[in-house]
C-alpha cells in the first residue's frame, strides 16, 4: 500500500497519506529503478523535510532528480502555489495602513518564497489609505539596486503623503545592513525636500519583518 498512495486515499481519506505520499499522486508515476513515492522521498530528503523550502523551489531544481520530467515538475510548482493562494485567500490585505503589521499584511505575498531580492513602496494618501503597491527593483541573492529617483517620481504622479519602503532578506536574517539604514536615510532626507514622509522600512523574510519605526530607526 505504501507504493499505492491513490488506492490509500480512496480507502482512508486524504488526511491519511504522508507528505511523499501526496508529492507521489502528483508525480503519478516512478521509474524502473523507484517508485513514485521513492522518488517522492528523495525529493523531500533533499529539502530536509521541509515544506516551507520546498515551496521556494524552482522548476530547475525539480528537474535535477533522475525521473523527474517536466511535465511532473510543473504540476508540483502548480500544486504547492495552489496551496500558496488557499492559505491567504481569507488574509485580505488592509487599505489603510495604521501599523507596521498591516503594512506588513499588504505587502508579504509579494516576496513569499524569494530566492532573490525584491524593493517594493507603498504609496498612502493623508488617512493612510493606500493609493499604490509599486514594484521598484529585482536583484540577486544579496542586493538590490534601489533609485531614489523612480521611488519619489512615483509618489509624486500618485500626490502621496507617505511612503512605506518594503525590501526582502532571501536569507532569512531580519537585521538592516549598512546598506539598509543608508538607503533609508537618503530618501528620508529627500523627502524632507518634497514633502512625503518615509513612514516605515520593512525588511521582509519568509518567517516575519523587520519594521524600522518600530525600532526606532525611523522618527
Amino acid at each position: 500500500m505504501d507504493d499505492r498512495p491513490r488506492e490509500r486515499m480512496i480507502l482512508q481519506g486524504r488526511s491519511s497519506l504522508s507528505n511523499a505520499e501526496i508529492i507521489a499522486i502528483l508525480i503519478g508515476s516512478g521509474t524502473r529503478q523507484k517508485s513514485a513515492v521513492q522518488l517522492a522521498r528523495e525529493i523531500l530528503t533533499a529539502f530536509d523535510n521541509d515544506l516551507d523550502k520546498l515551496g521556494r523551489v524552482n522548476l530547475q531544481n525539480l528537474l535535477r532528480f533522475r525521473g523527474m520530467g517536466e511535465a511532473k515538475a510543473v504540476t508540483i510548482l502548480a500544486a504547492l502555489e495552489l496551496g500558496r493562494w488557499r492559505s491567504n485567500a481569507d488574509l485580505k490585505p488592509p487599505t489603510v495602513i495604521t501599523s507596521s503589521n498591516d503594512a506588513y499584511l499588504h505587502v508579504r505575498d509579494r516576496f513569499q518564497d524569494l530566492e532573490h531580492e525584491e524593493f517594493y513602496i507603498v504609496l498612502l494618501d493623508r488617512s493612510n489609505k493606500v493609493q499604490a503597491l509599486e514594484h521598484i527593483s529585482k536583484g540577486g541573492i544579496s542586493g538590490t539596486a534601489v533609485d531614489g529617483k523612480i521611488i519619489f517620481r512615483s509618489a509624486l504622479e500618485h500626490k502621496s503623503s507617505g511612503i512605506i519602503l518594503c525590501h526582502n532578506h532571501p536569507s532569512g536574517n531580519l537585521k538592516p545592513s549598512s546598506a539598509d539604514q543608508e538607503i533609508t536615510k537618503k530618501l528620508i532626507q529627500f523627502g524632507q525636500l518634497v514633502d512625503i514622509k518615509i513612514l516605515d522600512h520593512l525588511i521582509l523574510t519568509n518567517k516575519g519583518y523587520f519594521s524600522f519605526t518600530d525600532e526606532g530607526l525611523i522618527r
